[in-house]
């Protein structure tokens, strides 16, 4: 029988905190758009991802 294939990380913690910095800058430039809002939730799940709720 074959041993499972493993999985490899994709992005380290290191890449989350970028990321969230990049999405907020992004929130605090684009108060105004209609995106904004779906922006903040992805600002929260990589908060999340990233063990910083």
């Amino acid at each position: 029988m074959a041993a499972p294939i493993r999985s490899k990380v994709l992005f380290s913690n290191e890449d989350f905190k970028l990321l969230k910095e990049a999405v907020r800058f992004w929130i605090q430039n684009h108060e105004e758009s209609e995106l904004t809002s779906k922006y903040a939730h992805l600002y929260h799940r990589l908060g999340t991802a990233a063990g910083n709720p």
